[in-house]
């Protein structure tokens, strides 16, 4: 039988023993509650790491190894490891801790160089100003033309009620994917605007563990909604970029109270025009098909756990307005599992590993014989859409974003008359005072 190697245990680097002090390490009983509760632990690869592994680690001293581990960058963020934690230590954090000593050199894949870009240009795939308000312009003109008589993306329009970001990998790839958002706004007659630089939607820097990062991407959204006089800000639908602009809110709250703003969630905004009768919805376009609902880890069990709020009531009230035949998974709400991609795992060069970590939310999916799943957040999308069916065999059924589902039950009333000349109007002059022609090649 092969000697097991002695671990000395060593002294931490004073700056990292307060950061974990702070986290209550030193109360984990190696009891391995967070390994039988996380989907990573024995991922493809690193079939000996897991987090009970990782935090006994850490406990004798052993951060360097860590950190230099893939580990902390399989780990979603998804919280199941605090959930069962018999000692209420709050693991994400630490895991995330561990990227944040990581050298950004070394990150994996495109998550510190996204995070960069959007840092120096408003958006993690660097998109020139003049392309991203031209593609706006052209893809308001189709829509219009389509279905929207008079619609147009408003832009730094000051005053406004609302104020929405969008994702660069659709302004970039999945072009018509925002028609949904555009077209719940259209309905409601919101006003509503997007901003012309930060525009981003998605914080790369939670994901990189780059913290004064993601407070410069709050802070910036703070300046914007100051200085256009924004009422209310939809917080991005990404739940990592959801809950980075949360944290990095609080964190500029904290500075300085100055700073607050009005925010509100894309569950809470879509139950208001609903309720309020701003929009009418048909329940008959999705006649003959049953919909399961993804709980989403940031918009949920973690915003549950660090700001004392979660929306687990709020999504399946809109599904249920715009559907008949409604399935709950199981686990669900508080217990659900990851679909896998969180964490920044969609773009990171880990794909086996974030299969392997979806194989319990394929089985959820299985059981409830949905046609359709329905999620709020692009990573869970594009996980359970496109990554999952190239790994499971025999997995047939739709993903549609929440505000699809509502965008495609709605009974739109288009502008007519004065309002309709009133809208093509100012469109005309947004866009002239940009420099743009609508009309032009995207």
């Amino acid at each position: 039988m092969e000697a097991l190697e002695v671990v000395t245990p060593r002294e931490l680097p004073s700056e990292i023993r307060a950061h974990l002090a702070k986290l209550d390490l030193s109360r984990c009983m190696s009891c391995g509650s967070c390994s039988a509760g996380c989907p990573s632990s024995g991922a493809p690869g690193n079939e000996e790491w897991n987090t009970r592994k990782v935090l006994r680690m850490l406990t004798l001293g052993m951060v360097d190894e860590v950190v230099k581990s893939n580990f902390p960058w399989l780990c979603t963020g998804c919280g199941r490891c605090t959930l069962s934690c018999p000692m209420g230590i709050d693991i994400v954090p630490i895991l995330a801790h561990m990227k944040h000593l990581r050298d950004r050199e070394a990150v994996p894949g495109t998550l510190h160089k996204g995070a960069m870009n959007n840092l120096l240009t408003g958006n993690n795939l660097a998109i020139a100003r003049e392309d991203y308000l031209q593609g706006m312009a052209e893809l308001g003109v189709e829509l219009a033309e389509e279905e929207c008589p008079g619609f147009y993306v408003p832009v730094d329009v000051e005053n406004a009620d609302i104020l929405f970001f969008p994702n660069s990998k659709e302004v970039y790839g999945d072009y018509e994917d925002q028609f949904w958002w555009w077209k719940v706004f259209y309905a409601a007659r919101s006003k509503w605007t997007v901003p012309s630089e930060g525009w981003e939607a998605v914080d790369w820097a939670l994901f990189s563990g780059n913290y004064d990062g993601s407070r410069e991407l709050a802070m910036r959204k703070i300046n914007y909604v100051k200085e256009k006089k924004i009422k209310r800000m939809i917080m991005p639908d990404c739940g990592g970029g959801s809950y980075g602009c949360r944290t990095g809110l609080k964190r500029c709250f904290s500075e300085n109270p100055e700073n607050q703003i009005n925010f509100i969630y894309l569950y809470e905004y879509l139950r208001e025009i609903i309720s309020e009768g701003r929009i009418k919805l048909d329940k008959s376009v999705h006649a003959g098909k049953t919909f399961t609902w993804h709980d989403s880890c940031k918009h949920g069990r973690e915003l549950l756990k660090h700001f004392g709020d979660a929306f687990f009531d709020e999504p399946r009230w809109i599904i249920n307005q715009c559907v008949d035949d409604f399935v709950e998974m199981t686990p669900n709400r508080e217990a659900n599992y990851c679909c896998g991609a969180g964490g920044g795992m969609w773009p990171m060069p880990f794909e086996e590993q974030a299969a392997y970590h979806g194989r319990f939310k394929v089985d959820q999916i299985r059981r409830t014989g949905a046609d359709v799943v329905v999620v709020g957040c692009s990573n869970c999308r594009d996980q359970i859409m496109k990554r999952l069916p190239k790994f499971y065999e025999g997995l047939n059924y739709e993903v549609k974003y929440i505000w699809q589902l509502v965008a495609e039950a709605l009974v739109i009333d288009p502008l007519e008359g004065e309002e309709l000349e009133r809208a093509e109007a100012t469109a005309a002059a947004q866009w002239e005072k940009f420099g743009i022609d609508p009309e032009g090649e995207y």
